[in-house]
C-alpha cells in the first residue's frame, strides 16, 4: 500500500490513449500540432495569453524558468525547505550559470512579505553583493500548505514594488487549486506570478511538465534555453500530448481532488498526531520509529520525517480502501 510519493502514482488511462494517439508522423521539436495547441489550451485554462514550453522534468520546468528571471550574478529567495533548495542537486544554481538562492523562513514552508524583506533588506547595493532578482514559491509547500490568493498577491505586489520576477512551483498546483475551491488565475497570473510550473506528473502524467509564462519576453529566452539544455525533444508531440490529455475536461483538476479527498481519509485517523493541516495531498504526522516499524511490517510505504515524524502522500489512484486501512491503522497504534 503506497503512500511514499505522488511521483510513483499510475499514469492516468487517459494519457495513455493519447499517446498512443499521438503516435503518428508529424512535424518534429515542438512544431508539431499537438505542441502548437499548448498556448491555446492554458489560456483557457487561466483565462489570458499564456506562453508554453514543455520539459520532461519538474526540475527543468522550475530551473528553466528560474533562469529567465535570475541572472548569473543574482539570487532569487525561496523558503528554506523549497523544493528548488532542498531536492533539486544544485540545478538552480547550474541552470542559470550560478546565482544564489536566499533563503527564508516562514510557517508550513510558506514565505510571507516580512519573511522575504528580512532577507533582502540587509543586502546593500554593489557590485559587492548578490542582489535579489526573482521570488520563488512553492504551491502546495513542502509541508503540505497551500498559499491563498489573498498570500499570493501580497508577495505578488512586493515583488513588483520591489521590481522582482515572481516564480510559482506549482508541482501540486491542482492539489491547491481543488482545496481553494478558486479559479487557477487567482493564485497565480492574476496575483502577480509571471511564470509557473504546472505539474502534471504528480497527478497523472508519465513524463512531461509544463511551463507556463504570463510574459511572452520570458517564454522567447526560455524557448532558446531549453535547447541549450538539452530539453528540446525530437518527439515533444509525445509530451505535448500528455499535457492536453490532462488538461480536457480538467482531468488535472479531478485527479487533484481525488488525491485530496484520499488524505482526508488517511487524516481522520490520525487525530492528534498531524504536524501540519492537511490542505491537499500531503500529511505529516508525530511518529516514533517504533510506530513506523509497527505500520511498515502492516504493508504501509511512506517516507520518515525525521527522527520522529512520518511523511505520507495520496495520489490520484489511491484506493480509499488502503486510505482507511492506513487510518485505522495509525489510530490503532
Amino acid at each position: 500500500m503506497q503512500f511514499m510519493s505522488d511521483n510513483a502514482a499510475a499514469v492516468h488511462p487517459n494519457v495513455w490513449a493519447a499517446l498512443l494517439a499521438a503516435d503518428a508522423p508529424d512535424a518534429p521539436y515542438d512544431g508539431d500540432a499537438l505542441s502548437a495547441r499548448l498556448d491555446a489550451a492554458f489560456a483557457e485554462v487561466f483565462g489570458r495569453p499564456c506562453w508554453t514550453l514543455w520539459v520532461a522534468s519538474g526540475t527543468a520546468a522550475n530551473c528553466l524558468a528560474l533562469s529567465t528571471m535570475v541572472p548569473p550574478q543574482g539570487a532569487a529567495v525561496c523558503h528554506k525547505l523549497a523544493h528548488i533548495e532542498q531536492d533539486e542537486g544544485g540545478a538552480p544554481g547550474f541552470f542559470t550559470h550560478g546565482a544564489k538562492l536566499l533563503l527564508a523562513e516562514g510557517d508550513g514552508a510558506k514565505l510571507t512579505p516580512a519573511g522575504i524583506a528580512g532577507v533582502i533588506d540587509p543586502i546593500k547595493r554593489g557590485v559587492h553583493w548578490v542582489q535579489p532578482a526573482a521570488i520563488s514559491i512553492t504551491q502546495a509547500t513542502e509541508r503540505g500548505r497551500v498559499y491563498t490568493p489573498a498570500e499570493v498577491t501580497e508577495i505578488g505586489l512586493m515583488a513588483r514594488d520591489r521590481r522582482l520576477w515572481l516564480h510559482m512551483d506549482g508541482a501540486r498546483l491542482a492539489n491547491a487549486v481543488a482545496f481553494l475551491g478558486c479559479e487557477p488565475a487567482a493564485i497565480s497570473c492574476d496575483a502577480g506570478v509571471h511564470a509557473l510550473s504546472f505539474g502534471m506528473v504528480k497527478n497523472g502524467g508519465m513524463s512531461a511538465e509544463a511551463i507556463v509564462f504570463f510574459d511572452e519576453g520570458l517564454a522567447e529566452i526560455a524557448g532558446y534555453r531549453r535547447k541549450r539544455a538539452g530539453h528540446l525533444q525530437s518527439k515533444g508531440r509525445f509530451l505535448a500530448a500528455q499535457i492536453l490529455a490532462m488538461l480536457e475536461n480538467k482531468l488535472w483538476l479531478e485527479n487533484g481532488l481525488a488525491a485530496n479527498q484520499a488524505a482526508a481519509i488517511v487524516a481522520r485517523g490520525a487525530a492528534d498526531r498531524l504536524l501540519e493541516p492537511v490542505e491537499g495531498n500531503q500529511l505529516f504526522l508525530r511518529m516514533s520509529a517504533a510506530e513506523r516499524a509497527r505500520l511498515r511490517e502492516q504493508g504501509f510505504a511512506f517516507y520518515d520525517q525525521g527522527p520522529d515524524g512520518a511523511r505520507m502522500v495520496t495520489a490520484w489512484d489511491s484506493k480509499p480502501e488502503h486510505c482507511q486501512a492506513l487510518a485505522e491503522a495509525i489510530a490503532g497504534l
